[in-house]
Formats: C-alpha cells, structure tokens, sequence
C-alpha cells in the first residue's frame, strides 16, 4: 500500500527569522529547515553569543541584537520563529510586523490565561499564526492520519500514548523547575496529537505525580479524554523508568473498526540518541477476514527534526494560500490549552475519595 506522508513544501521562499539560540534551535529548528532547503535570514538571541554560534554552524545570513533590530532589517515576507520560553512571547509578538507570519514554540503560554492573552494579541495584530505542535506533523503520525481520513482502518474508537522511558531533565535545565512540567511541556504534544484526530473532548480525568528521590515538579501523568461511550482514549507517561532498556515502551496506537496502527515513537528511548522509529497497521487477511496481519512500512524522517519542516511548511503555504487550513493556528491550539488546564484542575481536586463510598 502506497501511504503518503511527507509534507508539501511551500511554493515560495519566505526567510525565516529565528528568535531564540536554544538547544531547540540547535538540534531541531535548523537542522530541518537546512534538510527542506529554507532560508534562514537571521537570528537573534538575548545572551548573543549563542546567536553567533549558530551562525557559525549553520551558515546564516545575519546576526541581530534584538528582536527590534531583527525585525527592521527583515523582508517584508518574513516568517518569524519564536523558540523562547512562554513569558516571553507575547512582549515579542507585539514588536513584529502586522500581518506577519509566526511559528510559536509550544506550549501557548504557562497557563490558560496567558494562551487567551496570546490569541488577543496575534488577533489584534493580524498576525498569520501557529504554534510548533510539530508532532501532528511526524511521520508515522501523517501516515496513520491518511489511513484514519480514507476509511482503510475503519472507525477511529480507541486511542492510547504509552511512554515508560528515562527522561535526562538535566537535559532541559530552562524548564526543569517549572511547577507544570510533565503535562505543560510533554504530554501537552499527545494531547494536541489527539485533538487533532478527534477535536475536543468533553471532559478530562488527570493524575500527575512526583518521584520521590526527585526535585521535579512532576514525571509521571495519567491522563483520560472522554470522546463518548464507544471510545477510549489515554496518555499515560513515565519518564522515571530507570531499569534499563529491557521494558522501555514508546508508542501510539490507534484501532479501528476495520485495523490498526502503531507507531513506535524510538526517539524518546535510550534518549537522547534515540532508537529507530516503527510504523506498522493491521488489516483483516484476504483469506480469512476474521484474522490480522500486521504489516511494517519503512517511512523516512522522525520526530526531531523531520516533523519540524511540516509545521513551517504548513505555516509558509497557509500564507502564500496553497494550504487552506493552518492546522496549529493559536485558535486551534487554545483548545489543547483548555485541555491542559483542565487536566490540572483534575489533578488538583482529586477523584472520589474512597471513605466517602
């Protein structure tokens, strides 16, 4: 079976101006945005020197010192990527161009007020924007969304995230004492992921938790999204798993009434060098339709950095008009933040308590 999966690129070239040198940058941003053959205008960063950096490693055209700068300089066509933490963006929004293009890192903001305060300022401004939810972009989640919108694993009516995996937080030392780390900054992308097959929910039952021999804010989540009667759906993360590879799990899968995907998200395990991805989807045998057969299909590209050129891609043919839907637009991606606070309002007042049955 022939499944596509790779994304459309933009028919025009639209420099990108990168605000923010983070590891992000480093490793995700421009190593895709080189693979997809975009050009990267600028950059500029408060602590410069990891600015020029980059500039350096990746051959940019130019280093700014500010976002002000960046912008007086820019072409009239520019895209702008945010890649700073949350409590930065909307001071930066509001010194880019009305009109202009701009790719968000997620999330939207430490909260849903600030979201709402996003969506204000980008609508206010005209702002063409998007946040970086470049997950609904991976490869093995393109291909399954193909076999979902054609019918060929029949009615979406289960749907589960399982990551048990050692997580090196120490990795990420700007969000690693945020008080809403596991929901806020990771399992955030599998609730966007979800939303993007099934739209909202219509209510959330959450549970994150702490290690104990650990500082961080939370590492572990359980998280359920009510789609109605006939339909399950789950994240379940944990990032303390520290007893080697042997039982390590990393995966999405989606049944059907017709078949099933999985995909094997390897990026996450034996981080950061990461294991080899697996996409595989079951059908009924055309002996015998009441036995499946799996089948793997190699797909190219992974999550980091591959993922990233869809959803720049998606932003530069939404603006040019040759994509009709921006699929992480700040309107869209207010849902997920709903969601996410309502998964800490769930965390918060807890379940029933068992003295009170």
């Amino acid at each position: 079976m022939n499944i596509p999966y790779k994304p459309l690129l933009p028919q025009t070239e639209q420099p990108i101006v990168i605000i923010g040198a983070s590891g992000i940058v480093k490793d995700a941003h421009l190593p895709a945005y080189e693979m997809a053959g975009f050009k990267v205008f600028g950059i500029t960063n408060r602590t410069i020197s990891k600015a020029y950096d980059l500039q350096k490693q990746f051959k940019i055209d130019h280093v700014f010192e500010s976002v002000a700068d960046a912008v007086k300089n820019a072409p009239s066509n520019a895209v702008y990527d945010i890649t700073v933490l949350p409590d930065q963006y909307i001071e930066i929004l509001e010194q880019l161009p009305d009109g202009a293009a701009v790719l968000i890192q997620k999330p939207m903001g430490n909260d849903l007020a600030q979201a709402r305060e996003i969506v204000a300022v980008c609508e206010r401004k005209n702002l063409v924007a998007a946040i970086n939810f470049q997950l609904r972009f991976a490869s093995f989640v393109s291909a399954a969304r193909y076999l979902i919108d054609q019918g060929i694993i029949g009615e979406l009516y289960d749907l589960e995230f399982k990551v048990t995996v050692n997580t090196p937080w120490e990795l990420f030392p700007l969000i690693k004492e945020h008080p809403r780390l596991e929901i806020l900054f990771h399992s955030v992308h599998y609730i966007d992921c979800i939303r993007s097959f099934l739209g909202n929910p219509k209510s959330v039952l959450a549970k994150t938790a702490k290690h104990p021999l650990k500082k961080l804010s939370s590492s572990r989540s359980t998280i359920i999204l009510d789609y109605g009667e006939d339909k399950h759906v789950v994240i379940n993360t944990n990032h303390d798993h520290h007893f080697g590879p042997k039982h390590e799990e990393s995966y999405i899968k989606w049944e059907g009434t017709k078949g099933a995907v999985k995909a094997k998200m390897g990026l996450l395990m034996n981080y950061p060098d990461g294991l080899p991805d697996v996409f595989e989807y079951a059908l009924p045998k055309k002996d015998n339709e009441k036995e499946y057969e799996w089948t793997e299909v190699k797909l190219e590209g992974s999550w980091f950095p591959e993922a990233f050129i869809g959803a720049m891609s998606n932003l530069m043919r939404y603006k040019e008009g040759s994509d009709s839907v921006l699929s992480a637009s700040v309107q869209d991606v207010l849902g997920t933040m709903k969601v996410v606070e309502a998964c800490y309002e769930s965390n918060k007042n807890g379940g029933i308590s068992f003295d009170e049955v």
